[in-house]
């Protein structure tokens, strides 16, 4: 995108909270503070926003802080207006200049960075991108939940009394989730093993009822992802979830604007490490977004388990002596690139 100062005159700055918006009107070529305006997360205070940046400029720029999050209704609100929106993330505390922190404070400083980018990041899409994003983070949360209750699950019946014990140890977790659903207490058992029992039972239907959640939120996901983006799921190891996952990083074209800042923005991009007469070093980047890191983490174990061509490589790197983790790193890279020009230009692959 070009500079800002070249496009637009002011650049309102917004700090997003949960109940208030402070925004800054700042002037694009001096950086003086033109005026400033406090207003509630409402509809009626969003058309506030709108008149007081009418009053400035309309040649205008928004720079939002948490466009997905606490932004998120002012950012649908300015896409309705067809407003020129920049995405910012919320600074560190050591980027705020000699530790002051106010809300007009803040805006104003998202105002400036905007100006100061030479790349600037625009808001992720709403519509399905946005639905898989919900489905993704409500899976996620079954999932985690289910796994949380069969390990409580697993614990318990290790010190449960011998009368559960004897129905359940030794079998495969899942058929113990399956009997322990099942459970009756009887009437000669003593307080301890009948209530272990129906706290397992408790337990086991938790997981049960969370597993089918999650089932059926994969399947919202795979129709959203069959419809918008069906040659996602033709690449091997990528499944809904996945794609759902690529998605949603990258959200729509040119967003990301090069497959590099889609492998920083996943955290597969090598971070150079090196020292003194050491120059061939690299860091593995736990930076970028985590989710998507962890996706292509999934393509590779799949790909290094099911692909001639990606366990020949994993063999070769192997014998000049890279570890398995800088064998992945490396692949998760290729793997970023491909997905990548894949979601930019789909026609050319």
């Amino acid at each position: 995108m070009t500079s800002l100062t070249e496009i637009v005159d002011v650049v309102i700055g917004v700090d997003t909270h949960v109940e208030t918006h402070t925004a800054a009107a700042v002037h694009a070529r001096t950086g003086a503070v033109l005026d400033q305006i406090t207003v509630a997360t409402t509809a009626d205070g969003y058309q506030q926003l709108l008149d007081f940046a009418d009053h400035h400029s309309q040649l205008r720029a928004w720079a939002i802080e948490g466009t997905g999050g606490h932004g998120a209704g002012l950012t649908r609100a300015l896409a309705v207006r067809e407003e020129l929106v920049v995405e910012l993330d919320r600074p560190e505390r050591a980027q705020r200049r000699h530790g002051a922190k106010s809300d007009p404070l803040d805006a104003i400083r998202a105002a400036r960075e905007a100006l100061s980018r030479p790349e600037l990041g625009t808001p992720r899409a709403a519509g399905d991108r946005q639905a898989l994003s919900v489905l993704l983070a409500a899976r996620r949360s079954a999932v985690d939940g289910s796994t949380v209750a069969m390990r409580q699950l697993f614990s318990l019946v290790i010190a449960a009394p011998e009368p559960l014990r004897e129905a359940l140890r030794g079998r495969p977790l899942p058929e113990v989730v399956n009997i322990a659903a099942k459970l009756r207490t009887r009437t000669s058992w003593d307080t301890e093993t009948t209530t272990t029992a129906t706290v397992l039972k408790t337990l086991a239907r938790r997981v049960q009822s969370l597993q089918k959640e999650a089932d059926e939120h994969e399947k919202q996901i795979l129709a959203i992802v069959k419809a918008w983006r069906p040659d996602l799921l033709a690449q091997l190891g990528v499944g809904p979830i996945v794609a759902a996952t690529l998605l949603c990083a990258w959200s729509h074209p040119s967003r990301v604007r090069s497959e590099a800042a889609f492998a920083m923005l996943a955290g597969v991009a090598p971070i150079p490490a090196n020292s003194g007469q050491v120059t061939t070093r690299y860091r593995l980047n736990r930076h970028g977004d985590r989710q998507l890191n962890r996706a292509l983490h999934t393509v590779v174990l799949s790909r290094q388990r099911y692909d001639q061509a990606t366990r020949d490589y994993t063999a070769r790197r192997t014998a000049q002596g890279k570890t398995p983790r800088e064998i992945k790193r490396c692949l998760k890279r290729y793997i970023a690139r491909d997905l990548y020009r894949l979601l930019e230009h789909p026609w050319t692959t």
